[in-house]
């Protein structure tokens, strides 16, 4: 039975996304809109706290000390590093009375362009690219400068808020004199709830993945855990339970500081970063050949021989505790210890397992073994599989 419905469940196309039945927490505070979107319509839900906010670029007097300096004492080479950046700091400039000058000097040094994207921004501000990697390399774009020699000269980077490794260091032991360009700043966020309503599902395994767009967001996130005496907790979720997504190796820094291996697509885009975990989550949730049916267990439902089933908090966590020892009995007594806040009632198990069984639709999934406690319905030929534990 199990092998026939396998067979027609393949030939019909699901009704959900590949991300139906997770929950996915997003730490940016730019283009979070896109990447919830993004989520959503491959069926997550999204958990949203940016992790840090964006200082004006028009009120940020340190972008405008930076300005004016380049004013007085001009560049020879300006390396741009994001078209949004690159977009504000043009803006900001004429909001100062400082545009065209801006650009008159831009004009008038040798501009590189870190990949296609700021290369269009460039080119719409009326200014032309002396050169730009198809590849978005920053580590491309230090091997031409180090190749074309830099000793002597003066090298005026748009800094983009998230650190750049090595590229600022290997520039100076060239011989360069290097100015910092800061068009964004990041500081914390104005209103920390979210944030901290972000950790506590985390640690509560109530997300099943993480999302990091830039590295100053991932050490706002694991600042507060700290100051909130809770690092050792996120940690723990992000080793061995929560999928830590970044969307590049840059972004990924301070986690992996920490110790935390995360998961980063082969393209730095959001795009590819959503593929990406519409392959990791759905891996990584448990799938079992339950009295005829195949169960796959995800973060807040349950897919039933393919068919999406929401399942309430607390029958996730009844499922959970049969699913560790599949066809095991489970006492009532190790049951309600999973049910959080459940107190010493055993009743608040017979009450969550007649949700969990109406909400899987297929009430014999579980089997009541009277006076024991309770099983799932393992099929007899997974047996030797599950029978050790």
């Amino acid at each position: 039975m199990y092998d026939e419905q396998q067979t027609a469940g393949a030939d019909r196309a699901p009704a959900h996304g590949p991300l139906a039945g997770f929950t996915v927490g997003v730490t940016a505070a730019r283009r979070a809109d896109e990447l919830g979107t993004l989520l959503k319509r491959r069926g997550a839900a999204v958990l949203h706290a940016p992790a840090l906010r964006i200082v004006p670029l028009a009120d940020d007097s340190e972008l405008l000390a930076a300005t004016k300096q380049l004013m007085d004492h001009a560049p020879d080479v300006v390396v741009a590093t994001t078209a949004i950046g690159f977009r504000g700091w043009v803006e900001a400039a004429d909001g100062w009375g400082l545009g065209d000058a801006l650009l008159a000097r831009l004009g008038s040094v040798e501009l590189l362009a870190r990949g296609p994207k700021v290369k269009g921004a460039i080119r719409a501000a009326g200014l032309t690219e002396e050169w730009s990697p198809s590849s978005e390399s920053m580590a491309e774009v230090l091997e031409r400068l180090l190749a074309e020699g830099v000793e002597g000269r003066r090298v005026a980077i748009q800094l983009h808020g998230e650190p750049l490794p090595g590229f600022v260091e290997a520039l100076r032991e060239a011989g360069a004199e290097v100015v910092g360009v800061p068009v964004y700043r990041w500081m914390p966020p104005e209103d920390i709830g979210p944030v901290d309503r972000l950790l506590d599902a985390t640690i509560a395994r109530s997300v099943d993945a993480l999302t990091f767009t830039s590295a100053p967001a991932a050490a706002s996130l694991l600042t507060r855990a700290e100051e909130r005496g809770l690092l050792p907790e996120l940690l723990s979720a992000l080793h061995h339970d929560v999928v830590p997504a970044c969307v590049g190796p840059v972004t990924a820094l301070p986690l992996q500081a920490r110790g935390v291996e995360t998961v980063q697509p082969e393209r730095f885009r959001l795009g590819p970063l959503v593929q990406l975990l519409c392959l990791e989550l759905p891996s990584r949730a448990r799938t079992l050949p339950i009295a005829g049916h195949r169960m796959e267990i995800r973060g807040h439902a349950v897919l039933v021989d393919g068919e999406l089933r929401p399942v309430p908090p607390a029958g996730m966590s009844l499922l959970r505790a049969l699913a560790r020892r599949p066809g095991w009995v489970v006492s009532r007594a190790d049951l309600l210890r999973a049910l959080p806040g459940a107190g010493r009632d055993e009743h608040a198990v017979e009450t969550a397992m007649a949700r969990l069984r109406s909400a899987l639709g297929a009430p014999k999934l579980i089997q009541t073994v009277v006076k024991r406690g309770y099983r799932l319905s393992l099929d007899p030929a997974a047996d030797a599989k599950y029978s050790d534990g």
